[in-house]
């Protein structure tokens, strides 16, 4: 664990928490499941979100034969925890929190989400167009809200573009940069920091910009973007009974259909959804090694 990442301890605690009670993700199958629970992260506001949830749960519902309820969780974290306990058998999650559930407790990437016909994104630095600001040369000593610190397009791949550009070392305190980091709790909360002046920057998915209304919008600029990142991740976890799951994945992967891709708005509003392996994640798998997430 490198030293000066002490979120990541952090992190690594509430991932552990549950560690010696008893787990769903640990048992065998069950073939008498009568409820599907879905765990969301707030990349968005979570207001919103429990109104989409309410509209993809009834639908997924009728789809599977089952009844599917969801909630938003507190963070990534949690989502991730909320795979181990038991409190949710899918969450819909980003490549990061996904490969500390895959590696901590053998979660199961079932979909990937399609954005711009494309599986990947990355993620951006985002400024106010009135800052003077643009370079991120230009942001030492400022302040800066990234989104959660298991967050890839929100933390981790935002990170590593002041690493790679020399400004920050692999194992140094970002603090030592920059005057302020804060962590925002989501995309739009971020993102809206900046145009509302509260912060001078925010390391966000290059999407974070479509949270915004439109006078926010006119507000920001990006000065950087990041290399690909794999897009996020629909996983379930250990032991999740064979048919629901593979129940859920032809439901999802029904919204790509004309007749159903209105109901994408209401899980993020992607352009729609493929089937992955772990092994489109593996160069998250290598980031989150690269800086002490896992050994």
């Amino acid at each position: 664990m490198k030293k000066h990442y002490k979120l990541i301890l952090i992190v690594t605690l509430l991932l552990t928490t549950f560690a010696n009670h008893k787990s769903i993700a640990g048992i065998e199958e069950n073939t008498e499941q009568k409820t599907l629970t879905l765990a969301f992260i707030p990349q968005e506001n979570p207001e919103k979100l429990i109104g989409d949830i309410n509209k993809i749960t009834k639908y997924l519902a009728n789809e599977i034969g089952i009844n599917v309820k969801g909630y938003v969780t507190q963070d990534h974290a949690a989502a991730v925890e909320a795979l181990r306990s038991g409190q949710a058998d899918i969450s819909f999650m980003g490549g990061l929190p996904y490969v500390l559930a895959h590696n901590e407790i053998g979660a199961e990437v079932l979909l990937s989400e399609v954005y711009r016909g494309r599986a990947f994104y990355r993620g951006r630095i985002f400024v106010r167009r009135d800052s003077g600001i643009n370079d991120v040369k230009d942001l030492k000593g400022k302040s800066i809200a990234f989104a959660d610190p298991i967050s890839e397009s929100g933390y981790l791949y935002p990170l590593d573009i002041f690493v790679k550009k020399g400004y920050l070392g692999q194992d140094e305190d970002p603090n030592n940069f920059f005057k302020t980091v804060y962590f925002a709790g989501g995309y739009q909360q971020a993102i809206q920091a900046v145009a509302n002046g509260l912060v001078d920057a925010a390391g966000v998915s290059q999407y974070a910009d479509l949270l915004l209304t439109p006078e926010q919008l006119a507000k920001v600029k990006w000065i950087a973007e990041s290399t690909d990142i794999p897009s996020h991740v629909v996983c379930s976890r250990k032991g999740l009974n064979t048919e629901i799951k593979e129940n859920f994945k032809k439901a999802m992967l029904k919204l790509n259909t004309p007749q159903y891709s209105y109901l994408l708005k209401y899980v993020y509003s992607p352009d729609g959804y493929v089937e992955a392996t772990h092994k489109n994640y593996e160069h998250v798998e290598q980031m989150a090694k690269r800086y002490g997430y896992l050994k």
